[in-house]
């Protein structure tokens, strides 16, 4: 019983750390550009299919650290040639254009990869189990949880520790502000899209290796990194950070029990911190 337990809580951290990952890129965005973007599981798509192609000749290793900045550069042109375009306006516009971009996105890595999952590399020996006991303990999903804890990592120590990353969190705290201070708000703006799809082909290029390649990877994992986002609090990153790790923990103990609930208690417990705690477990007061 407490093996079957641990390899439910140990399956639920792995997939928080990608609703984590995923929901601190959004998070980035919505909370500086205030822009909705569900493109975001496309991106994350990018992500993969890039790793797949660059694998055989730069090796994994190669493709993990070149894919996320190749997926980061796609979400500059994006930005640049159509979210520029929409801010300032009404969230719904942004909405409605990335809830089309992340069809676009599908669609063009079904047509250029086929429809069907492809095979994704990974070293064997980081497959190999590192306990006989705790065979779910792989070396592959250890070191997704200890990459995804560095990353985490060095985004805060970007936010915290750059000028890029304190004009940053200046901006979503008054944008006018630190435009009116000298700061060229375009740029930063962009920089900052830049940096949350860059969370996102990296989430895509690590869940590829577990989850499997398919045009398709992005979508179940969208919806819950927007609820991490809610549970967490909108404008806080360290509680969208606890609240992708909390829904991906409850996701994986309930499956133990009742699977086909796995899903439906991810939005039971968006549900039920809205009605104890609106602005989210570590969310302020009107913060938007």
């Amino acid at each position: 019983m407490t093996q079957l337990i641990l390899f439910n809580v140990f399956n639920g951290l792995i997939i928080g750390a990608f609703y984590a990952l995923m929901a601190l890129g959004l998070s980035l965005i919505l909370n500086l550009s205030g822009v909705i973007n569900f493109a975001h599981g496309g991106f994350l798509a990018i992500g993969g299919y890039l790793a797949y192609v660059l694998i055989p000749f730069v090796g994994f290793w190669g493709a993990l650290l070149i894919a996320p900045f190749l997926t980061a550069f796609i979400g500059l042109v994006v930005e640049r040639v159509l979210i520029r375009r929409l801010y300032g306006r009404d969230q719904l516009y942004s909405l409605l254009l990335t809830f089309g971009l992340a069809y676009i996105f599908e669609d063009g890595t079904r047509f250029i990869w086929g429809a069907q999952s492809v095979p994704y590399q990974v070293p064997d020996w980081l497959m190999q189990p590192l306990s006989v006991e705790y065979f779910f303990l792989t070396g592959y999903r250890v070191f997704m949880v200890i990459l995804v804890g560095v990353a985490v990592a060095g985004l805060f120590l970007i936010l915290n520790r750059t000028r890029l990353g304190m004009r940053i969190r200046a901006g979503t705290l008054d944008l006018e502000t630190v435009s009116v201070l000298g700061v060229n708000v375009r740029i930063l703006r962009t920089l900052n899209f830049g940096l949350g799809i860059y969370l996102a082909g990296l989430a895509g290029v690590l869940a590829a290796g577990m989850l499997g390649l398919s045009p398709t990877i992005g979508n179940s994992l969208i919806m819950p990194s927007f609820v991490a986002i809610i549970v967490g609090g909108l404008g806080s990153l360290p509680g969208t950070l606890l609240g992708g790790l909390l829904i991906g923990v409850a996701s994986g103990l309930t499956t133990m029990f009742f699977p086909s609930a796995s899903e439906a208690v991810i939005y039971i417990m968006m549900g039920i911190v809205l009605l104890v705690r609106p602005r989210g477990l570590l969310g302020e007061e009107g913060r938007f």
